[in-house]
């Protein structure tokens, strides 16, 4: 009796007739910021992050300075040429498990969004892709100039010429699955800075 009910209902959907409905024009107007570098400030610290501009190596580093994470880091890797300093060689690591413990990294960014504060990175020079996520507090470094407005232009922007690995990364690691309080850090970076070079 309940099969015949079942096949009762999946024929009456199957008789039902949806008119169709043309999918709409995407090249239409998008969103565009008049400040892309404020807008993404905002919305990167709305997710929990900190955005630091600064006019070059020289100011990145003296604010690098400034923070207390980074003064704290006992291990610590940089990809981003003068920035910083790496404690050992990301290269010579043949197994992704002797990253657990590294304090602090510095990773290059490909561009950035502002509609959410999102930097998107690549394995191009990344030995280790699980690095940005198993470290305890990550700085990105993106170029102000390659910031653009929306996410529909960042997937635009992407190419797939072969194998690899890239990820929108926006805010350090969080969740509010536990009774509905968020929790910063739950399952990967404590803090993320981005420092936004002029």
């Amino acid at each position: 009796m309940a099969s015949k009910s079942k096949d009762d209902i999946l024929a009456a959907v199957r008789r039902q007739r949806v008119p169709e409905t043309p999918l709409p024009s995407l090249d239409g107007p998008w969103i565009a910021y008049p400040d892309r570098a404020a807008q993404f400030a905002a919305m990167l610290e709305f997710v929990g992050g900190c955005c630091v501009r600064v006019e070059g190596v020289e100011q990145l580093n003296a604010q690098l300075a400034e923070l207390p994470v980074w003064n704290d880091a006992k291990k610590t890797v940089s990809l981003v040429e003068g920035v910083g300093r790496s404690t050992f060689d990301l290269a010579a690591v043949a197994d992704p498990h002797e990253l657990e413990d590294v304090d602090f990294a510095i990773l290059p960014g490909q561009f950035g969004v502002a509609e959410n504060g999102a930097v998107w990175i690549d394995d191009r020079n990344l030995r280790h892709r699980v690095l940005p996520f198993i470290v305890q507090h990550l700085a990105l470094v993106v170029r102000a100039g390659e910031l653009i407005d929306t996410m529909h232009a960042a997937y635009e922007r992407l190419r797939f010429d072969g194998p690899g690995f890239g990820v929108f990364i926006s805010g350090p690691s969080k969740t509010a699955d536990i009774e509905q309080s968020l929790v910063i850090g739950a399952h990967g970076p404590r803090s993320l800075t981005v420092f936004l070079m002029v």
